[in-house]
């Protein structure tokens, strides 16, 4: 059997994020798990997950590590690895993580696999599935080095939950004495001005329809950006954009200024989970619908019936004027 460890790090606040508690879900589903945590102050974690059955609790805590950034959390993972004496480490693809835990498994001699959607037992060997060629084809891979680092992304099994307790931690030390980062701080906008909430239950997706000239043969992109931004900050909804969207910066025309290529969503953008998602002014061919795969319920707002929404792409859609259900959308959530 292999020896299977799971890594997280530990939030400002002592607890674990949802992509953790996936990770472990999947850990546990392969066997006897021993847990290591990275944090300030990693106890209310490990109490938090106490239930879970682990073997053991390993932690490295400490004022350094409170903060992400490379030296540290190398170092960390590094350490974790060689007490737990791993042969499968499993940890969420969160930025932390993605930026240290490859040069981990530089350090020991291992692999690491990224972006991983899921990973369970075939033929009695850990087999990891991920999608390549932007989403459209899913792949079945296994190693056979050892440690295999495998970092699984967010949202694609069900977390874990279960039962609170007291966990016995084990701390590891690690000497950061040589550390020459230091971390003086976080600089992020207010809450209300974040358009990308991956946690979002609505994914807002816009098309380049809203800088078009409308029925009144004029260009309402202003009006476009305030009536986005209004149902964004009243319905707590992540903000996605069409390719055609985003790439209006560059040709010259009207645009919103909310928009960026972070928010593209599609064959050549990201590929978001939420449960509900509503497309508005887009044709809803296959870039579109290859980033919206993983969305749960699809509704979208077009003024042509024959879009490609209409056949067969959305399980709702509205005939109507984006323009016009945005106004009643935002009078009602006002």
């Amino acid at each position: 059997m292999e020896r299977i460890l799971f890594l997280a790090h530990v939030e400002p606040d002592g607890s674990l994020v949802k992509a953790a508690l996936e990770a472990l879900a999947s850990a546990l589903a392969l066997g006897e798990v021993t847990v290591g945590l990275v944090g300030g102050s990693v106890q209310g974690a490990a109490d938090q997950i106490a239930g879970c059955g682990a073997m053991r609790f390993l932690a490295v805590e400490g004022e350094a590590f409170a903060q992400g950034r490379y030296a540290t959390d190398a170092a960390a993972g590094e350490a974790l690895c060689r007490a737990a004496g791993a042969e499968l480490v499993i940890a969420p693809s969160t930025s932390r993580w993605a930026r240290a835990l490859p040069g981990v498994a530089c350090r020991l001699g291992g692999r690491v696999d990224t972006h991983a959607a899921s990973i369970a037992t075939m033929n009695e060997v850990p087999a990891v599935t991920r999608w390549f060629y932007r989403q459209r084809m899913e792949g079945v891979l296994t190693r056979s080095q050892r440690p295999w680092i495998v970092l699984l992304e967010p949202g694609c099994v069900t977390a874990w939950t279960g039962t609170s307790g007291v966990a016995n931690v084990e701390r590891v030390a690690v000497d950061v004495s040589t550390t020459r980062t230091t971390v003086i701080g976080m600089q992020a906008p207010p809450a209300d001005e974040q358009t990308i909430r991956p946690d979002a239950k609505l994914l807002f997706v816009a098309g380049a329809g809203w800088t078009k000239k409308q029925a009144d043969g004029a260009v309402h992109a202003q009006e476009a950006e305030k009536l986005i931004l209004g149902f964004l900050h009243a319905a707590k909804a992540s903000l996605g954009g069409s390719k055609s969207l985003v790439d209006l910066s560059g040709e010259g025309e009207a645009v919103l200024k909310c928009m960026t290529h972070l928010n593209q969503v599609g064959q050549t953008g990201s590929t978001p989970r939420h449960p509900k998602g509503l497309s508005t002014c887009c044709h809803g061919e296959e870039p579109h619908v290859v980033g919206w795969r993983f969305i749960g319920e699809r509704r979208a707002i077009n003024l042509d019936a024959n879009c490609g929404w209409a056949r067969g792409k959305a399980d709702v859609l509205y005939v109507s004027d984006a323009f016009a259900v945005m106004r009643e959308l935002n009078r009602l959530l006002a």
